[in-house]
């Protein structure tokens, strides 16, 4: 009895620990899922909110996290504590404000992942989910009337800015290639109007602790 005791204490320190390791590990993700209503994320307390849900979710507690997202009066690179950054994998994302909006950012298709550690689609995929909500200019700050009424409508009025996760687009230009400023939604803030374009309502979560 004393050693099944002990063999089960040393099994339930070790899952302990494992938790605890991908606990400090993730900070950074691409949300698996928007919230269904288009760029109606319930304003940046509704999707901060489900940056934090979908973390605990994947079985990462103890954080504080902000989505990245701009409005008319706050930029998004303002709101994400200063790094380092990490995805799930434990691949580094950027250290710092400064180099997450350089080209020295670690951002791609293969590294831009979602809580769950899984590859989001991107271009070539079906159905192409590349288009990421920012609201953002390259440089993490705000766009006047291109973050859908602060991220509080779902209709076919307004506009929003979205990246590229992937850093993949219609051709070689700079936007095409960019992960937070590549083109506005076309056809309203609605979640049929970001499928359009290739987007599925998703967002960039980062840990601010």
């Amino acid at each position: 009895m004393r050693k099944l005791l002990l063999a089960t204490a040393a099994i339930l320190i070790a899952a302990a620990g494992a938790a605890y390791s991908q606990d400090a590990k993730m900070s950074f993700f691409v949300t698996s899922v928007g919230s269904g209503k288009g760029a109606d994320l319930g304003g940046l307390k509704g999707a901060d909110a489900h940056c934090a849900s979908l973390a605990e979710a994947a079985g990462v507690t103890g954080k504080s996290w902000a989505a990245y997202l701009s409005t008319s009066d706050t930029d998004a690179r303002d709101r994400i504590g200063k790094g380092p950054w990490v995805n799930a994998k434990g691949v580094k994302i950027a250290d710092d404000v400064a180099s997450l909006h350089s080209d020295a950012n670690g951002i791609t298709k293969q590294t831009a992942l979602n809580e769950k550690g899984k590859v989001v689609n991107g271009r070539g995929n079906t159905p192409n989910r590349h288009d990421v909500l920012t609201g953002s200019k390259p440089d993490g700050t705000k766009i006047a009337d291109q973050t859908c009424g602060d991220w509080t409508m779902s209709g076919a009025e307004g506009a929003a800015m979205m990246g590229h996760h992937d850093r993949t687009g219609l051709d070689d230009s700079a936007a095409a290639k960019s992960w937070n400023s590549s083109h506005a939604s076309r056809g309203g803030c609605s979640q049929e109007a970001l499928k359009g374009t290739g987007g599925d309502g998703l967002f960039y979560c980062f840990a601010t602790n």
